[in-house]
């Protein structure tokens, strides 16, 4: 019989590549809302959301009930791509609640069911429709830890697990990289695309996160995506927005390019798509860039259908009005000010954001994992991101009550304050 808090198996017979655990040391066995529950009976509350593939919480009883129901009515639950009624549902709930509303045309991909898989299909397409190979992306971007994703991430350690070189990528500067770029922010990479000479080849497409969330929750101003987009068009370019982690609402709009006022040619969705985090990911294209062959690119789990109806429900629920955006932007608002508040206390500490994704920065970067190990005795799941995992980054629920906000946010306030006063060393 299994005894409490037992961590034998892991230890045992778990690769040693799991990470998470490491960081939070119990054993989970239910959760709830924005709430997590360890076998000991004690409570946590998560501001990690399944690193932002629970958008509407841990078993949201709307999508938990139409689960249910469809499971119980032997629905179909492995589909390839053959078309299905959930299937059916969850298109026409997309052109309906998503697409029409925002004036896009776009056609969907039902790639497999990880960002990382939505990013390889997008890269592979741009290539495929402009028959070129190179692809821009950004410094600290994270895309995904395949070969193809890995290759245009910047993060050292990640890229250095592939094991072999990752070419056909040039990484540019994000906004706010270069710190004296604010004037024309893009002469480097204006410069090297029309210089003959420059040695970097005409890229198939520039991959681009708007909220760098895994690179340390770095933010790129509406301005700069705009004159991204310009640039990109300009020089037939395909532009990429990776909204892997930062679509579905997380910055408010449901995408967040949205407050930019751009149109990207191709858009990455995985992570809280699903509704409920069961394993989806889309690729929405222009119309014209759907030049695959039958077949071309597949995967045997790309038609998890229990996921379409979860997602299906989702967006009916959550997108058929404004009132969760506006919810977001209004918590993401509380957030910000506990931040500032927080940050002008201790030197070497700042805050930025949007919407219900938050970092707390650190000067020094040690601190920010000690400030997550506190915050976790304390019962608040935090994780850390950035180059040297300097930001504590804030990533709730949607759904969570601004009591609940409040609450953990008092744990983080107090984990900073045993951190940064020198309780703990």
């Amino acid at each position: 019989m299994m005894t409490t808090l037992d961590m034998t198996i892991f230890e045992e017979l778990e690769s040693n590549v799991r990470g998470y655990c490491r960081a939070w040391p119990t054993v989970f066995d239910s959760a709830s809302g924005a709430w997590l529950r360890d076998e000991e009976g004690r409570d946590y509350l998560d501001f990690f959301a399944g690193a932002g593939a629970l958008n509407y919480g841990h078993n949201n009883p709307v999508l938990k009930q139409a689960l249910v129901d469809y499971i119980m009515a032997d629905g179909i639950t492995h589909g390839l791509d053959m078309s299905t009624v959930a299937k059916r549902r969850l298109l026409e709930t997309i052109q309906r609640t998503i697409l029409a509303p925002r004036d896009l045309d776009y056609k969907v991909q039902f790639p497999g069911p990880t960002g990382a898989n939505a990013v390889e299909a997008a890269l592979k397409l741009a290539r495929k429709v402009t028959g070129r190979t190179t692809i821009l992306n950004f410094t600290n971007a994270f895309h995904g830890m395949t070969l193809g994703a890995l290759a245009v991430t910047g993060n050292a350690a990640k890229r250095a697990g592939a094991g072999v070189p990752l070419l056909h990528a040039t990484p540019m500067p994000y906004d706010g990289y270069l710190p004296d770029a604010d004037e024309d922010p893009f002469l480097w990479m204006e410069t090297i695309l029309d210089d003959a000479s420059s040695g970097v080849d005409k890229p198939a497409a520039v991959i681009v996160e708007t909220v760098q969330g895994e690179g340390g929750v770095n933010i790129a101003r509406p301005e700069w995506l705009r004159s991204l987009a310009h640039l990109c068009a300009a020089r037939e370019i395909l532009l990429i927005v990776d909204d892997v982690q930062m679509g579905c609402g997380r910055t408010g709009p449901f995408f967040s390019f949205e407050a930019a006022d751009i149109t990207p040619d191709i858009v990455t969705l995985s992570k809280s798509i699903g509704g409920y985090g069961l394993p989806m990911a889309l690729v929405l294209m222009k119309p014209e860039l759907d030049q695959w062959a039958p077949g071309e690119h597949n995967g045997t789990f790309r038609g998890n259908n229990p996921a379409f109806v979860t997602a299906q429900v989702a967006l009916d629920h959550y997108w058929s009005d404004t009132l969760l955006a506006a919810s977001t932007m209004a918590k993401g608002e509380l957030v910000h000010r506990n931040l500032i508040e927080l940050s002008s206390a201790y030197p070497g500490l700042s805050t930025r954001g949007r919407g219900l994704v938050h970092g707390l920065v650190f000067e020094e970067p040690s601190q920010a994992g000690k400030v997550c190990q506190v915050a976790f005795e304390h019962g608040l799941l935090t994780e850390t991101s950035g180059a040297c995992d300097e930001v504590v980054k804030l990533l709730p629920p949607l759904t969570i009550t601004d009591s609940e906000l409040e609450h953990g946010l008092g744990i983080l306030a107090e984990s900073v304050a045993t951190v940064c006063d020198g309780v703990l060393k």
